[in-house]
Parts: structure tokens; C-alpha cells; sequence
């Protein structure tokens, strides 16, 4: 009855199958492990954020760049004044869908630390106009309270920063040295409140949200796609040869 299930074709389209609900299955398993990474870094970024206020140069002392991820999203505060002619902006950032930059500012505080602040997002606009003088940093000294983050270095396929000394493609504290010769803290702030207020702009990032995302409901179509190959290809089998029965017993007839 499923003799023509043996034929080299048939053979080819089983192994296709198969491969495909194997491949179907896996990528379900991937999106659970991406629930679960989800699941937990929302938990760390809760239990960080919700520790106890912080001075930030008493948090990242001794520490190195590169070395401050156990540090991310914890709250802590710096006061000092800004270094105007230090500031860059970060190229290629959006913000509800509208393209722009984040305004990265050293902050120096009494004991001579820079401390760089990303006071937020500016439109495209500001980003590429001559006068820059509406996103100044404000003068005299001010507090900063916000949330500490790390570096970030540039991957092995990552774009790389544009000539523009003032510009970066991402927050890279050696690289923000290498090219305005500062020297810098280990890690940044993420402003979210100022002393006196911030302007408004640039305006503050929000924190990031913390659903879990489309990953469940990624899963569960994975698994039903490979659900129904596993089930449906076996009944196409079996139509295929109940249809081929047929057809031999009226030859038989004839």
C-alpha cells in the first residue's frame, strides 16, 4: 500500500519534512529561551532600580570600563558642572519612530571625575544643524540622579563611528576618550531627573518597558506549524496511497 512512499522522490520529501518539524520545534525552544532571558533581565532591572539611592563615584570606585555590568540600572546621583566642549551626540537613534540622536555630556564633579551624563534624545533636526546652541548644557552646578549603564564597545559587525569627532554611533567611553582625549568615568548616567530642571531638550530617555514581549505567542506558532506538519503529512501519505490503491484495482479490472 505505501510502496510508492519508497520511491527516491517520496524519500526526499520525507526527509524534507522531517527536517522542517525538527527545525519548527527548535525555534519554539529558542523563543521560550528568549522568554525566559527576557523574564530575567526584567527582574534584574527591577531589583537594580529599586535599590537605594546611590552616589555615583562611591558606586563605580575601582572599577574599570567594561567591568560595571553588575551596576546597571541601579539609581545613583552626581553633582558637578558640565564640560560644554566635551559634549557629542549619538548618531542614528530613534524616539516614537522619529529619528535622531542622544546628547552625551561630561559632567565634572568637585573631585576633578567626568562623568559622562546622556541627557536624552534631540530630533534629526537639531542633530544636523549648524547651531547647536538650543541643546547647550546649562551652566553652573547641577545634580543629576539617574541610572547608571555601561559601556558600549563596538561589536565585530557594528557600525563604525563617523568621522566627526562629535559624533558616535554608540555609547563607547574609550572611544569618547580616544577621540576628545577625556578621561572618564567607567561608567554613564541616564539622566532622569536634574537640578535645577533639564530643559526640554533634549528630552530624557524613558525607562526601558518590561513585558515579555512576543516570545510566548512565537512559541506556541512554532509548535502548532510543526504540529501540523508532523500530523497532516502522514494523512497526505495515507490519502496518497489509498488514492494509488484505487487506481491498481481498476487496472485490475480492466
Amino acid at each position: 500500500m505505501y510502496r510508492f512512499a519508497r520511491r527516491p522522490a517520496w524519500i526526499v520529501s520525507h526527509v524534507l519534512v522531517f527536517v522542517a518539524v525538527v527545525v519548527m520545534i527548535l525555534l519554539g525552544f529558542w523563543q521560550l529561551d528568549r522568554l525566559d532571558q527576557r523574564q530575567r533581565e526584567n527582574d534584574r532591572v527591577v531589583s537594580r532600580s529599586e535599590q537605594p539611592l546611590q552616589m555615583f563615584t562611591e558606586l563605580v570606585a575601582g572599577a574599570t570600563v567594561g567591568e560595571t555590568d553588575v551596576l546597571d540600572w541601579r539609581v545613583a546621583e552626581v553633582t558637578g558642572t558640565y564640560v560644554a566642549d566635551g559634549q557629542v551626540l549619538v548618531v542614528n537613534r530613534s524616539l516614537d519612530g522619529a529619528a535622531g540622536a542622544w546628547v552625551l555630556t561630561p559632567l565634572r564633579t568637585g573631585d576633578g571625575v567626568n562623568v559622562i551624563v546622556n541627557r536624552g534624545w534631540v530630533p534629526f533636526a537639531v542633530q544636523s544643524s549648524d547651531d547647536r546652541s538650543l541643546i547647550d548644557p546649562p551652566g553652573g552646578e547641577v545634580t543629576v540622579v539617574g541610572l547608571v549603564q555601561s559601556t558600549q564597545p563596538r561589536g565585530r559587525i557594528g557600525a563604525g563611528d563617523p568621522d566627526d569627532l562629535d559624533l558616535l554611533a554608540r555609547v563607547d567611553l574609550e572611544s569618547y576618550t580616544e577621540r576628545l582625549g577625556l578621561e572618564v568615568a567607567p561608567a554613564y548616567l541616564q539622566l532622569e531627573q536634574q537640578s535645577p530642571p533639564a530643559p526640554d531638550l533634549p528630552k530624557p530617555l524613558a525607562r526601558p518597558e518590561l513585558g515579555n514581549g512576543p516570545h510566548l505567542s512565537y512559541a506556541v506558532q512554532w509548535f502548532i506549524f510543526a504540529s501540523i506538519a508532523a500530523i497532516g503529512y502522514p494523512l497526505v501519505l495515507r490519502k496518497v496511497a489509498r488514492s494509488q490503491t484505487r487506481t491498481d484495482a481498476d487496472v485490475d479490472l480492466r
